[in-house]
């Protein structure tokens, strides 16, 4: 089965999805470029992969663990807030970053 090119609405749907405001001129070059990536997709999809095992880890590494250690810097927690500008509840205070 053949997908379909993407139309222009598609191209301004995805473009308002992510909140992008797009030229004439960048809907249409999108329009080709997100329709050749499909298309791509759509060859890896007829790959025939049965037989393989899932890959996910390519390089040999492992994960080394170690044990974790309580390092006693001298200070009290409460000792370090006092050098903050703004605590509550024994934490550090600080302006919302997510909308």
């Amino acid at each position: 089965m053949q997908m379909a090119d993407l139309t222009r609405d598609d191209v301004l749907k995805l473009a308002q999805l992510a909140r992008l405001q797009l030229t004439d001129q960048e809907v249409q070059e999108f329009s080709g470029e997100l329709t050749a990536i499909l298309h791509y997709v759509e060859q890896l999809q007829n790959v025939d992969v049965s037989g393989l095992k899932p890959t996910n880890q390519v390089n040999g590494l492992i994960n080394v663990m170690r044990e974790d250690t309580e390092v006693d810097y001298g200070y009290a927690p409460h000792e370090l807030l006092n050098n903050v500008p703004k605590t509550q509840d024994n934490q550090i205070e600080v302006k919302r970053m997510v909308g």
